[in-house]
C-alpha cells in the first residue's frame, strides 16, 4: 500500500532516441497521475516527439494532458519554478542549474526533495548491485538515488499499468485491423516491423518472399521505411502494399502509444526497437526481435547478450542458438534470409519461451509502484 497523500513529482526528459525516452517518461507520468493520483509535471525539450505518440498534445509551453501537467523545457529555465517533492532526472539528462539551486535552498530549509536518476534499462548483472545506490552532489550536498529498471526482483522492474494484461486479453483484433483498413488472410503470420534504419532488412524481406508460410507484415511509418524503399525500389505508403511471393507488406500510419501496444498484441511476431517498444513487446507475450539502440565500440551487443541470457535460460540449446544468432544478425546488419526457415521450425518453442518470460515478469513489482515505495520511505 502507498500513502494516501499524493506527492508532487517533476520528471525531466530530453529526447534522444526519437520516441524511446519520451515514451518511457510519458507512460510513467500518466501512470503516476492516473493510477496513484500523484501530482505530476513533465518537462520535455522536444514537444514534437510527444505530439507524435499522443496527438492531443499541442506545441505549447504549458498544457494539461491526461491529468499530467506538461511543460516545455526552456533553455533559460525559470528560477522561480516551484520544486516538487520528488524529482526524476530521466536517463541522466541533467536537471537545469536554476532548478538544482532551488532544490538546494529546500535542503538548507530542511525539506530536501527526493532526487532520483531514472537509468536506462539493462539486463546486465551489475544493475542489481547499482540499483538504489546514492551519491552526494559535490556543491549542494543533495543526495541522488540511482534507480535502475530491470528484469529481476533486485531491480526497479518494468513499467506495467494495472490493467495492461486484462486489456490485452480482452482486445478485439478484428476491429483494430478494420480501423486500419487491413484484411488479414487466413493461415498467414502477422508481423509488425518497427526498427532503426537497417541494411539487413533487404535479406529479411527476401526470406519472407520465399517463406514456406505466407507473411503479412505491417510497418508503422518510421525510419526503417527508408531501408525498405531502397530494397523494393518503390515508395511505399499506406494503402499501397508491396506484394511478392509469399510476402504482403503494408505501411500503416505512425501509431499513438495505445495503438502501438494494440498492434503488438495482435501480431504473431514483433520487431521492436529502443527501450519503450522493447518492454511493450514483452507484455504482449509474443515472439519478438529487438533492435537495440546502437552504441560506440559495440557496447550495445553486450547488453543484447545480457538480455538473451535471461530470456533463453533453460531453453533447448539449438533453439536458443538460433534466436541468439538471428538477433545478432539483425543488430549487426548481416544477412537474415537463411534464418527465417529455421525460426519457423522453432516457432512453437519461441512462442512458449516468450509466454514463460512474460509470466515471470508479471510476478515482479512494476516500476511505478517501486518508485512510490521509494517516495514513501522516510528521508534519512
Amino acid at each position: 500500500m502507498h500513502s494516501l497523500n499524493p506527492k508532487s513529482w517533476d520528471i525531466f526528459c530530453r529526447v534522444i532516441d526519437n520516441y524511446g525516452d519520451i515514451g518511457v517518461c510519458w507512460r510513467l507520468a500518466r501512470q503516476l497521475a492516473n493510477e496513484y493520483q500523484q501530482q505530476v509535471r513533465l518537462w520535455v525539450d522536444d514537444l514534437e516527439a510527444l505530439i507524435r505518440i499522443w496527438p492531443d498534445a499541442l506545441p505549447l509551453d504549458h498544457q494539461q494532458l491526461a491529468n499530467v501537467e506538461v511543460r516545455q523545457w526552456p533553455v533559460a529555465f525559470p528560477a522561480d519554478t516551484a520544486v516538487a517533492q520528488v524529482v526524476i532526472e530521466a536517463f541522466a539528462c541533467d536537471i537545469p542549474d536554476a532548478y538544482l539551486e532551488a532544490m538546494a535552498k529546500h535542503k538548507r530549509a530542511g525539506s530536501a526533495p527526493l532526487w532520483i536518476n531514472l537509468e536506462y534499462l539493462s539486463a546486465e548483472t551489475w544493475v542489481e548491485e547499482c540499483h538504489g545506490m546514492t551519491s552526494i552532489h559535490p556543491s549542494t550536498g543533495l543526495k541522488k538515488t540511482f534507480f535502475f529498471p530491470g528484469f529481476t526482483a533486485k531491480t526497479g522492474g518494468l513499467l506495467r499499468e494495472q490493467h495492461l494484461i486484462s486489456d490485452r486479453d480482452n482486445f478485439d483484433k478484428r476491429l483494430f485491423l478494420k480501423q486500419l483498413s487491413i484484411t488479414q488472410r487466413e493461415n498467414t503470420l502477422l508481423i509488425s516491423l518497427f526498427a532503426y534504419e537497417n541494411s539487413a532488412v533487404g535479406s529479411l524481406l527476401d526470406g519472407w518472399i520465399n517463406s514456406p508460410l505466407p507473411i503479412h507484415c505491417l510497418v508503422p511509418h518510421g525510419k526503417i521505411l527508408t531501408s525498405i524503399n531502397l530494397h523494393t525500389g518503390i515508395e511505399l505508403a499506406p494503402n499501397k502494399p508491396f506484394i511478392q511471393g509469399n510476402l504482403r507488406l503494408e505501411v500503416i500510419p505512425f501509431l499513438t502509444q495505445l495503438q502501438y501496444d494494440q498492434l503488438l498484441w495482435i501480431c504473431d511476431i514483433n520487431f521492436v526497437r529502443g527501450e519503450d517498444s522493447f518492454v511493450r513487446a514483452q507484455w504482449a507475450g509474443k515472439p519478438f526481435v529487438w533492435h537495440i539502440y546502437p552504441q560506440e565500440e559495440q557496447a550495445h551487443l553486450v547488453k543484447l547478450d545480457a538480455f538473451l541470457d535471461k530470456l533463453l535460460a533453460g531453453q533447448n540449446q539449438e533453439f536458443a542458438s538460433q534466436i541468439r544468432e538471428t538477433w545478432h544478425h539483425w543488430n549487426e546488419s548481416k544477412a537474415m534470409r537463411d534464418y527465417w526457415p529455421e525460426l519457423l521450425a522453432h516457432f512453437s518453442e519461441w512462442q512458449q519461451a516468450c509466454k514463460d518470460w512474460h509470466q515471470l515478469l508479471t510476478q515482479q513489482p512494476d516500476l511505478a509502484s517501486q518508485l512510490l515505495t521509494l517516495a514513501d520511505k522516510p528521508a534519512l
